[in-house]
């Protein structure tokens, strides 16, 4: 199930840089769960080649994560923007305290966006 997460963000994130043709089998395979022979069928190829289209899409789209690492970024703004959530439900924090807390999470993300 994890692969299919990850082939799900990276195709959420770099997806239109693939043809219209690889996005289309790639949905299918990832989002539509068909089958390698029912893609085949459907598109008039061989199931070799429908495996061999998979894996290139695949292989570019891992391509593009580990030069731009968009996913990696996004999931460290998650995770600092889930210790904001956490320091602003905290009862016990002081004002001064939450404002480190802010301030250090702004500091952050925006280090992530430049």
């Amino acid at each position: 199930m994890e692969r299919i997460v990850e082939q799900g963000l990276l195709y959420d994130f770099y997806g239109e840089l693939l043809t219209d043709h690889q996005r289309k089998v790639y949905e299918d395979v990832v989002y539509n769960d068909l089958s390698l022979v029912e893609i085949a069928e459907e598109y008039d190829i061989s199931k070799q080649g429908v495996h061999d289209l998979l894996k290139r899409c695949t292989n570019s789209l891992e391509g593009y994560e580990k030069r731009l690492h968009m996913i990696e970024r996004t999931d460290r703004i998650r995770h600092q923007l889930d210790e904001l959530a956490g320091a602003a439900s905290d009862k016990e924090l002081k004002d001064d305290e939450l404002r480190a807390v802010v301030l250090k999470a702004i500091e952050s993300i925006t280090e992530e966006l430049s």
